[in-house]
């Protein structure tokens, strides 16, 4: 801890202080009869959406009406955010001697698609989460160098938004790129999202916090329940050498928490 009041450390963040936080607020609201049955859950795995983290402890919690996911947004309610696909593409060519004209050039086939796909934009957008988000992120191509490439690996992130499930969006790029070999790694991380009816919601609005749409994924992912993500810190922080937390924002975090979810009416989950 520096003389600055900030706690540095990796996980400070993200999502140290949004553990602790919860913990805490969990603590006082069990010290009074609430409407609901409160569960704090301090999962593993989430980085990496794991089959030992949030998957394997929902199996052991009754049925879960609402919750609140903690992750650095400063403590204003994500109420949406966008899903993740990670696609394994091959384009694949012929392979020849590169001192000759033959072969078919497996990389230049595969850089035709990647700036393709750099332009290329789904046709709905979302008011909070806005258009889907295409990155090419590796490639992978060629055994050495005077032999044509007959096939290159590639892999885009696709950050999906509300307006598509992901097998919808890897159907439509499949159906824009069908000489392009795509593989879904998963399907499961969609987008989420909660009306903005929900009382949770609805009593943030009234406290004067202003609900926006996440690009990054978290455990709402995993959820098929109502959630909103919400706790201290600053996404930009994380995972960064110098990650850390200022102290009272930790004790901010608490006081809201309390705030939104003391005696808050939730229409229970149908049995």
């Amino acid at each position: 801890i520096e003389e600055d009041n900030r706690l540095y450390g990796l996980g400070s963040n993200d999502a140290g202080a949004s553990v602790v936080s919860l913990l805490s607020a969990f603590i006082h609201l069990s010290e009074t009869e609430q409407p609901y049955n409160l569960v704090f859950l301090a999962s593993a795995e989430e980085e990496v959406s794991g089959q030992n983290g949030i998957v394997k402890a929902l199996e052991q919690l009754p049925t879960i009406d609402f919750a609140v996911v903690g992750e650095p947004t400063g403590m204003q309610p994500a109420v949406c955010e966008k899903g993740l696909l990670v696609l394994d593409c091959s384009t694949h060519g012929k392979s020849g001697h590169a001192a000759r004209n033959e072969g078919i050039n497996a990389l230049y086939k595969a850089t035709e698609t990647i700036e393709a796909l750099r332009t290329f934009e789904f046709p709905l957008a979302s008011d909070l989460l806005g258009k889907v988000k295409l990155t090419v992120t590796q490639i992978q191509a060629g055994t050495q160098h005077n032999v044509i490439p007959d096939r290159c690996d590639f892999v885009v992130d696709v950050r999906t938004n509300d307006r598509y499930t992901n097998a919808e969006a890897v159907e439509i790029l499949k159906s824009r790129f069908p000489e392009v070999e795509i593989t879904p790694r998963s399907l499961r991380l969609n987008s989420s999202a909660i009306s903005m009816q929900h009382p949770f919601v609805r009593r943030a609005l009234l406290a004067g916090y202003k609900p926006f749409g996440s690009p990054t994924l978290s455990d709402q992912a995993l959820m098929p329940f109502p959630s909103v993500k919400m706790g201290p810190g600053d996404s930009s922080r994380s995972h960064t050498a110098d990650e850390y937390i200022i102290l009272e924002e930790i004790r901010e975090a608490i006081e809201v928490y309390i705030c939104l979810l003391d005696r808050l009416q939730i229409e229970k989950s149908a049995q």
